[in-house]
C-alpha cells in the first residue's frame, strides 16, 4: 500500500531528511568517534549511546525516504464549499448532540491528540467532499456506525508548524 502523501507533505520530509544528513549525521558521527576514544569498547556506555542515536537517525532517513518514493501524490486543492485535505471541519455528532472540530489531513501527520484526523480514518473519508449542512455516515466496521452532520468548513492555512509523525 502506498500512502497517499501531500506536495507539502513532501516537502518537509525533505526538509527533515536534509536536516538530518547535515546536521544530525555529522553531529552523531564525532560522538561515536569521541566516545570510541574513551577505551575499552565493551564497557563504554557512551559509545553504545552514540551508535544507538547514529542508527536512530540513519533508520529515520531511510523510512522518510521509502516514504517519498513509494508515495501517492495527493492534491491538497478542494473547491471552496467542500471538506478536503488541511480543512479544518466543525462536527456535529448525531447521537448525543455533541459538537468536536477537526483538521483533515494525511496519515502522516495525524494526530488524534491534536484533533488532526487521517483522510484514511472512517471519519476522515465520510467527511472528504461534503458540505456545510450534509449529513456523514461514519462506518466504522461492519455493525458499527454512526452519523455527524458537518455545521462549517474552514479552509485551513497551513503554515508548515504541524511535524511529521516519526513511527
Amino acid at each position: 500500500m502506498h500512502d497517499e502523501l501531500t506536495p507539502s507533505d513532501i516537502k518537509k520530509m525533505e526538509e527533515e531528511i536534509e536536516y538530518r544528513k547535515l546536521v544530525v549525521r555529522p553531529k552523531a558521527l564525532e560522538d561515536v568517534k569521541e566516545a570510541r576514544a574513551h577505551g575499552d569498547l565493551s564497557e563504554n556506555f557512551e559509545y553504545h549511546a552514540a551508535k544507538k542515536v547514529k542508527n536512530q537517525n540513519e533508520s529515520r532517513i531511510r523510512y522518510l525516504e521509502r516514504m517519498i518514493k513509494t508515495a501517492r501524490v495527493i492534491s491538497e486543492d478542494s473547491a471552496e464549499d467542500e471538506v478536503g485535505i488541511n480543512n479544518t471541519v466543525t462536527v456535529e455528532f448525531a447521537d448525543d448532540q455533541t459538537v468536536e472540530t477537526y483538521r483533515i489531513v494525511t496519515t502522516v501527520r495525524g494526530n488524534s491528540l491534536e484533533n488532526m484526523i487521517s483522510n484514511e480514518s472512517p471519519l476522515g473519508k465520510a467527511l472528504l467532499g461534503k458540505k456545510e449542512g450534509d449529513t456523514a455516515h461514519v462506518q466504522v466496521n461492519e455493525t458499527v456506525g454512526y452519523d455527524v452532520r458537518i455545521l462549517k468548513i474552514e479552509n485551513t492555512v497551513d503554515d508548515g508548524s504541524d511535524k511529521i509523525r516519526s513511527f
